[in-house]
């Protein structure tokens, strides 16, 4: 059995698997736990599903866990800065030399079950086996906050036993595997919900609720919505963040700060508040009221209306479905109501990015179409074509979006707002940041 000497021929391997697409089901999955001890069994973890806000309200939820002296693990996707991030504590990636460890102690795993009838594991199956065998064995931690994939019920962190599960929102996405009505796409991801321990949900549809709340009461598990049992009071937008009064079944937060822009910001953090009172009231951890303000206050999370330059001011945001992009307008036309707002846009073939493009000019000065390196990407000339406005550009070259923002740097009334895919986001921040 070879195995890997250098963490990049390890991530290349993990990115080889590619090829093997997306496979919903968790047969491989419980497969590789059986032979890896069940490390998913040995962790006390937190499940999140949800169109949108998982990443966000996992920010939130870390780091009010921080401020309260807890170690939390974090598995999220896609990455933003680098690779690694995807397996957090406390918010720093792990080493090059973990991710090496990892990928040689399932690798020949992977290939013996890559002879069996199950078929070849996918990229997905193998990273989501690091993380669990991560905080089982090499690194363990007081809580780990676990995001699915795509969808819940068939995603491959579903074989986890969790202690509190959580679905932020309900929209239209991965609707060719999720399906193509809302109380479908609820259904997959109440799927996540397991029998006896408690879903907080901030899903405010009421057909989508509806079934959250007849799939948790079938597995006789407690369902706490945020729209039925609190609410929101003297909101206002700050500069760096939202502002608000949240009032939940357990007391009151007055004017609580989020460090991350979005009207939608609001609501992640009031679910992480629903979810650290839970976590309280089941004995799993001891918060004081202090420790939520500074968490909520001090979360961060990369490329959600993340400010990355200041003259002109450019701002990233990876608003890749409709209800992502509506949240991005709404927070737009609060924050910056006598702005001229130039966008930077990019998307990949398979989203609805006609809709999202007509959105978008309702906001915009003008935009610039792009594309990026990666599989699914669309070209930047059909994106460009998609729109009606006129005053639109398009280049293929992702370096473009540079001078883009550089011929607005004397404009005093000009924001530069770049958008789309996640995959799109990380790249240009590369290349802003470096």
């Amino acid at each position: 059995m070879t195995l890997f000497t250098t963490y990049q021929e390890a991530i290349d391997w993990i990115h080889s698997r590619l090829a093997f697409g997306v496979k919903p089901g968790l047969e491989r999955m419980e497969w590789l736990m059986h032979r890896l001890d069940h490390p998913e069994q040995k962790i006390k973890a937190v499940h999140i599903a949800g169109t949108n806000g998982k990443g966000s309200t996992i920010a939130f939820t870390r780091s009010v866990l921080q401020a309260a002296g807890y170690s939390v693990g974090t598995f999220t996707s896609p990455f933003i800065l680098t690779f690694n991030e995807r397996i957090s504590v406390n918010g720093e990636p792990i080493q090059d030399e973990e991710w090496l460890r990892l990928v040689n102690e399932l690798k020949p795993l992977v290939e013996e079950l890559d002879t069996t009838d199950l078929g070849p594991a996918t990229e997905f199956e193998i990273i989501t086996a690091c993380a669990f065998a991560y905080f089982a064995h090499v690194h363990p931690v007081d809580i780990v906050l676990l995001e699915t994939g795509l969808g819940g019920r068939l995603d491959s962190t579903n074989v986890v036993h969790p202690i509190l599960t959580a679905i932020t929102s309900i929209g239209h996405d991965h609707m060719a595997i999720l399906g193509d009505t809302l109380d479908q796409i609820a259904a997959e991801k109440a799927g996540i919900i397991k029998r006896g321990i408690p879903i907080m949900t901030a899903v405010h549809q009421e057909e989508a609720l509806a079934v959250i709340q007849r799939i948790a009461n079938k597995q006789q598990a407690t369902c706490i919505s945020l729209h039925d049992t609190c609410t929101f009071g003297h909101v206002e937008p700050t500069e760096t963040g939202e502002r608000f009064t949240l009032r939940t079944p357990k007391g009151q937060y007055v004017e609580l700060e989020t460090g991350l822009i979005g009207t939608h910001q609001r609501q992640n953090a009031a679910l992480a508040v629903l979810m650290i009172e839970r976590l309280e009231e089941e004995g799993v951890v001891k918060v004081e009221e202090e420790d939520v303000y500074t968490g909520i206050r001090q979360a961060v999370w990369a490329g959600r209306f993340e400010k990355v330059r200041n003259q002109p001011p450019v701002y990233l945001d990876g608003a890749h479905n409709e209800e992502g992009m509506n949240r991005l307008i709404e927070t737009v036309q609060a924050h910056f109501p006598n702005k001229q707002v130039h966008v930077c846009f990019s998307a990949l073939r398979d989203k609805p990015y006609k809709d999202m493009v007509q959105q978008l000019e309702t906001i915009s000065s003008s935009i610039h179409f792009v594309s990026f390196d990666f599989p699914r990407a669309e070209s930047a000339e059909k994106l460009y074509t998609s729109s009606r406005l006129e005053a639109k550009t398009y280049d293929d070259d992702p370096e473009s979006v540079l001078d883009f923002i550089q011929e607005k740097k004397d404009d005093p009334t000009a924001i530069v707002l770049v958008t789309g895919s996640l995959y799109f986001i990380s790249d240009i921040r590369n290349r802003i940041l470096g």
